[in-house]
């Protein structure tokens, strides 16, 4: 039996890239560059504050690929410095704030999402109108999969602040889920 690399392309890529082949960083980047500035995107509303983000992270990926081991998710480790830049980003101009807040919300039940047309469209403007540090820490637990022991530990923030900080962005969303619900039948 023999073990092949699931994306062997991809393999000799990182390898050329790794020696500064020009060609093949480039095409590293256009493989990545989009579904990677959606991510920054999730974190930083304007587009092009995401796109300097996005290039920092990427001069970071090719400056550090010599510690990338071929072992592991080229994709996953890619998304872990885009996220980091981006709360890089978000801290340096002030836009990243928590409050000390040990306090925790009653964790309610939330209706499943209503699926119609137009629903995905809004999310991510919905999204962009939370306050920052409760879009990041949803961000953190809702698509990144962190645990808010981790949410706490990245962003240096108490347990319950994550907690917290979550279940009112939750409260928001499902508030305009609910809100655009409701516009979408007054419209039938």
């Amino acid at each position: 039996m023999t073990i092949r690399a699931l994306f062997p392309e991809e393999t000799e890529l990182i390898k050329k890239a790794k020696a500064n082949d020009r060609v093949a960083q480039l095409m590293l980047y256009n493989q990545h560059a989009p579904k990677m500035l959606a991510v920054a995107r999730y974190y930083i509303k304007d587009l092009q504050h995401a796109e300097d983000v996005l290039m920092k992270a990427f001069y970071k990926a090719f400056s550090k690929l010599n510690q990338f081991k071929n072992t592991s998710n080229f994709e996953g480790w890619l998304r872990k410095i885009i996220v980091n830049e981006s709360l890089s980003f978000l801290r340096l101009n002030n836009q990243l704030i928590f409050t000390d807040t040990e306090e925790v919300f009653e964790q309610k039940q939330f209706h499943e999402i209503p699926s119609y047309d137009g629903l995905q469209e809004n999310v991510q403007l919905w999204i962009d109108q939370l306050p920052e540090n409760q879009k990041v820490v949803f961000i953190l637990y809702a698509i990144e999969g962190l645990a808010h022991k981790e949410i706490a530990q990245t962003l240096n923030i108490p347990v319950g602040t994550s907690k917290s900080d979550l279940s009112r962005a939750r409260v928001k969303l499902q508030k305009k889920i609910n809100e655009n619900h409701l516009k979408k039948n007054e419209k039938a």
